[in-house]
């Protein structure tokens, strides 16, 4: 038997040493570029650099970008269903080691939301420009119905009804050039008088108080034409701890409270100057970024609030992920529902109640989900469960209130001077 072994062993290796031969890289293991270790697969088992390198053709890089593209749409077809309407399934299904079906929790995060609020500063704008709109357009239509009635009878005291439909009109006229408008206080104003105007022309009397608001914003609407007043905006901001007004801090240095005096003064300034459009945008624009601040805090609170459940902080931040992402993408379905409602007033009146019905169906499921997501995560009974989640969204909400307000003080510090 061993003559047989020997020519087997023979055999074999004249065959490696043959196709070492015709494929002289066979017999070349790979080296890692970064450490120069030995390298069998697609990663390095020392490092974990990727053997394949980056720099590669323009084209084989695009292949890439589509397939992660790709692969992500048919996640995303395996996970936006069951974020919507399965509460604590993907949760559940993230813990249990079924991860490679869905898309991960971050990544799924940081996709909705980014969407949300793009789609918010578009939505919200656009939707005071119709509500604008519509404003004036149901004046312009009443104030026409008005002026055809004085003009078709002879009505006693008609010429000064006129008058007063005249100084309604030019009123009107100021109100739709809304981008002559600086400020909202501005408009508040010409849209009271209008009010107050149009029940005038049309013969109804004014209450005492009504009469004494009218004369008041009157005389301020006359002064500010002829330039001898401008308009204070209703709203403001006031940074103060102390008697005189100032604000300051007994632990801080002259320099820093003249500082911080300086900062909270220009605030103020700001705040008066600009319109409100413009401060809800800047905030806007700060709160996605103050949001990865709340997340590990939301998470924290889960932690502490189940202490004893052995779960880890990163499962609490997963669950504070998926819950995230799930209202920021309730809130876009809505959002996009509210728009199509906007659209669908003028062309399509029928449907405009089912898409409002939808939409409240849709933020009443928002705490109905996040409870039942809670419980089935968490499994524990629905007494217990309850008391955590009023508790959370206590916490929870003082501290969206705190942050809002703080990108709120943070938009406003960036405007221009």
């Amino acid at each position: 038997m061993e003559p047989k072994n020997e020519l087997t062993n023979i055999h074999i290796n004249t065959e490696i040493e043959a196709s070492a031969l015709i494929s002289p890289e066979l017999n070349q293991k790979k080296q890692c570029e970064n450490c120069y270790s030995p390298v069998e697969g697609p990663f390095c088992a020392q490092c974990g650099q990727e053997v394949e390198s980056t720099l590669k053709y323009f084209w084989t890089v695009l292949l890439h970008v589509l397939n992660d593209i790709f692969s992500f749409d048919s996640r995303a077809n395996r996970t936006l269903f069951p974020l919507l309407f399965r509460p604590g399934f993907l949760t559940n299904q993230y813990f249990q080691g079924h991860r490679v079906h869905y898309v991960p929790p971050i990544r799924l995060y940081l996709f909705i939301s980014i969407i949300f609020f793009i789609s918010l500063k578009f939505s919200t704008s656009t939707g005071l420009e119709i509500e604008h709109v519509k404003e004036v357009e149901s004046l312009t239509k009443e104030v026409d119905k008005i002026a055809a009635i004085y003009k078709q009878s002879d009505v006693e005291n008609s010429q000064e009804k006129l008058v007063l439909l005249s100084s309604f009109n030019s009123k009107l006229a100021e109100i739709k050039q809304r981008d002559s408008i600086n400020n909202n206080a501005y408009e508040s104003l010409i849209s009271e008088l209008v009010a107050l105007e149009s029940k005038l022309v049309s013969g109804q009397l004014l209450s005492i108080k009504e009469s004494e608001k009218y004369e008041t914003l009157n005389t301020k609407w006359q002064n500010i034409q002829v330039g001898k007043a401008e308009l204070s905006p209703e709203r403001g901001i006031n940074f103060s701890n102390n008697p005189d007004g100032t604000f300051t801090f007994d632990w801080l240095t002259p320099s820093a409270n003249a500082k911080l005096e300086q900062a909270t003064s220009s605030i103020e300034q700001k705040v008066k100057s600009s319109s409100f459009d413009q401060l809800f945008e800047q905030a806007l624009d700060k709160f996605p970024q103050l949001m990865f601040i709340l997340l590990p805090l939301f998470a924290l609170i889960l932690k502490i609030m189940y202490l004893f459940s052995k779960r880890l902080y990163l499962e609490h931040l997963t669950v504070a992920l998926h819950s995230h992402s799930f209202i920021f993408l309730a809130l876009l379905v809505a959002e996009l529902l509210d728009l199509l409602t906007d659209y669908s007033a003028k062309n399509l009146p029928s449907v405009q109640p089912i898409l409002d019905n939808l939409v409240v169906v849709i933020l009443v499921w928002v705490p109905i989900y996040l409870f039942i997501m809670q419980k089935r995560v968490y499994k524990q009974g629905y007494f217990l469960t309850a008391v955590k989640y009023s508790f959370i969204g206590i916490i929870y909400t003082i501290l969206l209130s705190i942050a809002f307000l703080t990108a709120f003080i943070w938009g406003v510090a960036d405007l221009p001077s």
